[in-house]
């Protein structure tokens, strides 16, 4: 899905807690060089070099890859794009420990996987014994503004993880939330409680969200809503307040 020249939004699907889910990374062109947001589950770097072709880049071209947070579906081709590519690995410093393989990522620690059905806990013990693993060269700190697509700035969210960040594209009005938001039934929603860590801290985050007003919202699961995201964002954190 192409949102500008500069702005495309990237979609396939996994397996993913013992069903398919469809992921949503974003790619930002630009002539200094591309930028990827998150990479997709384990085993889909054919499929992320196969979108990345189509939209005319390929892997070794990328100059940044932003990692939103540790989770499995979000760094799991990661160190195939790191070993693929120039890209400088950027992420929040209070994640940059699990992406790197210093600690065992939260969700895949064992009295949070023993809570989960037979068929997902078996996926994500096999990945839970070798997750994957990639140097953060880069941690990327609250305010931060990085020089692609006219301007991206880096918003600190925690609560889905420690280390969860959103980046908001101020030339295109564009935010993309990674987990700190969803998109379902075609309706922006707050963050799922099942899979977040400290959902006052998320909701605290969905309220600084919504001050940068908008217009456009891309979710790692759900895609993208708008134009007109800025109202139902405020409508989320207010019901939340």
């Amino acid at each position: 899905m192409r949102l500008s020249d500069a702005v495309h939004v990237l979609e396939f699907e996994g397996p993913f807690r013992g069903t398919r889910v469809t992921v949503h990374p974003v790619l930002l062109v630009d002539p200094q060089g591309p930028l990827l947001v998150d990479t997709g589950l384990p085993g889909q770097g054919d499929t992320l070099r196969r979108l990345l072709a189509q939209k005319g880049v390929e892997l070794a071209q990328l100059r940044w890859l932003v990692l939103t947070h540790q989770d499995l579906d979000h760094i799991g081709n990661a160190p195939e794009v790191a070993r693929g590519s120039p890209a400088e690995v950027c992420a929040h410093a209070q994640d940059a420990p699990y992406i790197e393989g210093q600690r065992t990522p939260l969700k895949l620690a064992p009295e949070r996987l023993a809570t989960l059905a037979p068929e997902a806990r078996a996926f994500f013990e096999e990945w839970a014994e070798h997750p994957p693993r990639v140097r953060v060269a880069r941690r990327l700190e609250d305010g931060q503004r990085l020089p692609v697509a006219g301007g991206v700035r880096v918003v600190y969210t925690p609560g889905h993880t420690p280390g969860h960040l959103s980046l908001y594209l101020e030339a295109h009005r564009v935010l993309i939330a990674g987990d700190a938001l969803v998109v379902a039934d075609g309706q922006l929603r707050g963050p799922r409680p099942e899979v977040t860590l400290d959902m006052e801290e998320a909701m605290r985050s969905v309220a600084k969200l919504a001050e940068l007003e908008p217009e456009f919202v891309v979710c790692y699961h759900g895609g993208l809503f708008g134009p007109g995201a800025a109202a139902r964002l405020r409508e989320i954190a207010s019901a939340g307040a």
